[in-house]
């Protein structure tokens, strides 16, 4: 059986008429908005908001007791963050102008078509949505701090730009509006979607699906399943990675893949969260949330038009992008230390200790893979460990091979600038030598022995050049 939709919060409908009461939250239930409380008393309805968190209120204007146009402008005042919706059997432009200038975010009557006011309750639920998630934002920034900092175990900082994504991710948590990760490859995606997913509370799976390599029928296969005999060999039903997530997290990486086929077919899922197992004629319907993660350029994809524009605004309901490592540098004792455990644990070693002077040699590097190539590089190194500490030849000889010559990056600057063209004199041989040693040293944080690595020289060739600047001063 399908588990149904829900709105993040309760839609309440009030309406002194159990008939249409009952009948309106069919018509809700059978669109996957199945989180509805009724009320048919008016006098209830300020006692139920003070106890009930409600997403949408949707008020009947005719009522004994209270009437709605008394009890608008309350609910207003003490609630404003709740959109009310006006529904009357009276068709009286008047009264719409009113409650409109009271404060109603809609109005209808109840001979309105029920497609239209579906589509009204829809956009009222978007607009409260967007209203909770703005005021947690605004709470989890002014109080700088972390609700559960248990979520982010798996992932090692204490980079202040992660601290921030963190408080971002906890005040998105509960949505259910797709998500976009972005960053480079390495970067640690998926680890901030399970995050995602704990902080979501959700109690289905996590459910990660790698797109990359995949045609159109193994994505449609693998997501939506198929039915028996949808295809040569399809001889049992299979269930998809959707069926498998209900409940839960369906986290979709490297989606700059996707055919635009498959994209259309996502659109879809997203917009109407239904989709066709293959050889299905009825559509299925999916409750969990969906992350999206890429490392390429979407807006750019986008405007070269490779990837649907309406997919890629509507991925962007809320976006994280992960910092390369190069720019968390201050992360790199922690991650260091984090990887030489996992490798010694691994590789059933003994942790050996690191000599200070590695986390300055790694700083000197751009690590175009990030943490996965940090780990691997650490992996490597431990492997081959002998003595107490670390040696740091296997890092040296790695980012030796891996950093471009002086040629390759002058390629680079030949048909836009070099790096001297701000200049306004060109340095001699001497003076530019000097200038290379003092950004070295700049880049070493003072050490000299990494300098002279960078350098390609030797600590006693770089030693001879400051003597030499020495005795010339």
């Amino acid at each position: 059986m399908e588990k149904e939709l829900s709105p993040f919060r309760p839609i309440m409908l009030v309406d002194d008429e159990d008939a249409w009461l009952h009948g309106f939250s069919l018509t809700l239930r059978s669109q996957g908005l199945n989180n509805i409380i009724c009320c048919n008393d008016s006098r209830k309805v300020m006692e139920i908001l003070d106890r009930e968190e409600i997403g949408v209120i949707v008020l009947d204007l005719t009522m004994p007791h209270l009437s709605g146009e008394e009890l608008l402008p309350r609910i207003v005042e003490e609630h404003p963050q709740v959109p009310v919706i006006i529904i009357t059997g009276l068709d009286l432009l008047d009264t719409a102008v009113k409650c409109m200038k009271l404060g109603a975010f809609d109005y209808y009557t109840k001979v309105t078509e029920e497609t239209r006011l579906i589509a009204g309750v829809q956009r009222a639920i978007d607009i409260s949505r967007l209203r909770h998630e703005n005021d947690q934002l605004k709470e989890h920034f002014l109080k700088d701090r972390l609700d559960h900092p248990e979520a982010f175990a798996q992932i090692v900082t204490h980079n202040k730009a992660m601290r921030t994504i963190f408080q971002y991710m906890e005040s998105i948590a509960t949505t259910s509006e797709p998500v976009l990760i972005s960053g480079e490859t390495g970067v640690g995606k998926e680890l901030i979607a399970r995050a995602l997913h704990v902080l979501s509370m959700r109690k289905g799976e996590f459910v990660p699906v790698n797109v990359a390599g995949l045609d159109d029928t193994m994505i449609a296969d693998t997501l939506f399943g198929h039915k028996k005999g949808a295809f040569t060999g399809a001889e049992q039903a299979r269930r998809g990675l959707i069926d498998h997530a209900v409940g839960g997290t369906l986290f979709l990486d490297e989606i700059g893949d996707l055919s635009q086929a498959s994209q259309i077919k996502l659109l879809r899922l997203i917009q109407e969260r239904e989709y066709f197992p293959l050889g299905a004629d009825i559509p299925k319907r999916t409750d969990c949330r969906m992350i999206f993660a890429t490392h390429q350029n979407l807006q750019q994809m986008q405007e070269n038009a490779s990837f649907r524009k309406d997919l890629y605004y509507r991925l962007h309901a809320h976006r994280i992008h992960i910092p390369p490592l190069r720019e968390r540098f201050d992360d790199l004792p922690l991650l260091v230390d984090y990887f030489l455990d996992e490798a010694a644990e691994r590789l059933g070693k003994k942790k050996p200790a690191f000599p200070k002077e590695l986390i300055c040699l790694l700083g000197t590097y751009a690590f175009p893979g990030n943490l996965r190539e940090l780990r691997n590089m650490i992996f490597d190194a431990v492997s081959k460990h002998k003595a107490r500490t670390l040696s740091m030849d296997s890092f040296k000889e790695y980012i030796r091979e891996k950093r471009p010559s002086v040629e390759e990056e002058g390629k680079k600057h030949q048909e836009t600038r070099t790096p001297f063209a701000d200049l306004p004199r060109l340095p001699s041989l001497k003076e530019a030598g000097y200038l290379l040693v003092l950004e070295a040293l700049n880049r070493s944080n003072g050490n000299q022995a990494i300098a002279a690595e960078m350098l390609g020289i030797t600590r006693q060739a770089l030693n001879w050049r400051l003597k030499q600047v020495d005795s010339e001063e």
